[in-house]
């Protein structure tokens, strides 16, 4: 088995254990708390990433790891698993089945695999940019839209879009030919699976987006801030995701408002 099979097959059973621990707490009583930024964190949250981290332990001792409740450890400087152990904390307390657990290995810090777990829908998808990404196994390929007016168009955290950028939410209210409003990672990973065309994101952090992008690009899509820059650890959390290099420059160009 190659080193890049068997990162696959640990990713695959951090899925699995997220996704076990957190159907336990889903629907439940919670213990929640909110943070200093007033977002929520869940008994969960922590027992989520309490599991993966615990594993990662006893699987890559050297691997540094960065978790959305724990912060970061450098381990051997190279390779660093980043955990969000549930992405839509909100939803998943609200009873919203489209949470998820999202989980990013870095190498040098570049992604160089990403995983969604849907633990509810029980779908994993993973990806390998220059491999292939998969769903439950199946190889999945982003669409070939390449004009936004042709495009669905998921417009993800419209809130905090409305708040800080209303002229550009007034121009996405009229963009793509079918339009919708969601939060977390879901809209990212039917976008790889062919399902949705271009996804435009605002407010995240590493942990939101670094699993999602070897994942698209594996896919066959592109990912990036609203600059075009590749994402990574100092990214500032504006992401635009879209099936063809056609499309995402269109979506570059639509959030300059040319």
């Amino acid at each position: 088995m190659s080193d890049a099979q068997s990162l696959e097959d640990h990713a695959l059973a951090m899925c699995t254990l997220a996704s076990r621990t957190a159907l336990r707490y889903f629907r439940g009583a919670l213990g929640i708390e909110f943070k200093p930024d007033e977002s929520p964190v869940t008994q969960a949250d922590r027992a989520v990433e309490s599991a993966v981290r615990a594993y990662i332990s006893a699987q890559f001792p050297q691997h540094g790891v960065f978790g959305e409740e724990s912060g970061r450890s450098e381990g051997d400087g190279r390779h660093m698993w980043v955990i969000d152990p549930i992405d839509g904390t909100r939803s998943f307390l609200s009873g919203h089945p489209l949470f998820g657990f999202l989980l990013a290995h870095l190498v040098d810090g570049r992604a160089e695999l990403g995983a969604v777990a849907m633990p509810v829908l029980g779908e994993t998808y993973i990806g390998r940019p220059g491999a292939h990404a998969t769903l439950n196994g199946q190889r999945i390929r982003v669409s070939d839209k390449s004009r936004l007016a042709e495009a669905i168009l998921y417009v993800n955290e419209g809130d905090r879009l409305y708040r800080d950028h209303p002229d550009l939410f007034e121009r996405l209210m009229r963009a793509g030919q079918t339009r919708r409003f969601a939060y977390d990672c879901y809209p990212h990973a039917i976008l790889a699976a062919g399902h949705v065309d271009a996804v435009i994101d605002y407010g995240l952090q590493p942990y939101d987006f670094l699993a999602l992008a070897p994942l698209i690009e594996a896919a066959g899509g592109i990912i990036t801030d609203w600059n075009g820059q590749r994402l990574g650890l100092e990214s500032d959390g504006r992401v635009i995701a879209a099936a063809t290099q056609a499309l995402h420059d269109e979506m570059l160009k639509f959030v300059e408002g040319r």
